[in-house]
């Protein structure tokens, strides 16, 4: 009778090294949005912002008409996930019909270098 050895390799990584990084989330509601054209920015949550991240810029495509110019804007970014409505100001959405709206968050370091992305999608109203 033949036996089979069998190996069993673990990895165990050594300390101080680094976990794999998560990627950027958003979120975003439109909460207290007004229909046509609020210039004050919806509530967005950002989370697995990367370490060095000094500003989130942000802006919004009308994914139904994506050549209208809605904006964006660029805020500090402490720390803190939330994004507050009216955070920045831009051009709010107005479609004559429910259109779907993509946000995109950029993470900026301090010389303004992209240090990651996140997008999310939403219908409105």
């Amino acid at each position: 009778m033949r036996k089979l050895a069998v190996a069993v390799c673990v990895f165990i990584p050594a300390a101080g090294m680094p976990a794999a990084a998560s990627a950027m989330g958003l979120a975003f509601a439109w909460g207290p949005t007004q229909k046509c054209f609020d210039p004050k920015s919806p509530p967005m949550t950002v989370s697995a912002v990367p370490s060095g991240a000094k500003k989130l810029r942000v802006h919004m495509t009308d994914l139904d008409a994506p050549d209208y110019p809605h904006g964006g804007g660029t805020v500090a970014y402490n720390g803190n996930g939330k994004l507050a409505y009216g955070a920045f100001h831009y051009r709010g959405p107005c479609p004559p019909s429910p259109h779907t709206y993509r946000m995109t968050v950029e993470a900026l370091d301090g010389s303004g270098k992209v240090l990651a992305t996140a997008t999310a999608r939403k219908r409105f109203p």
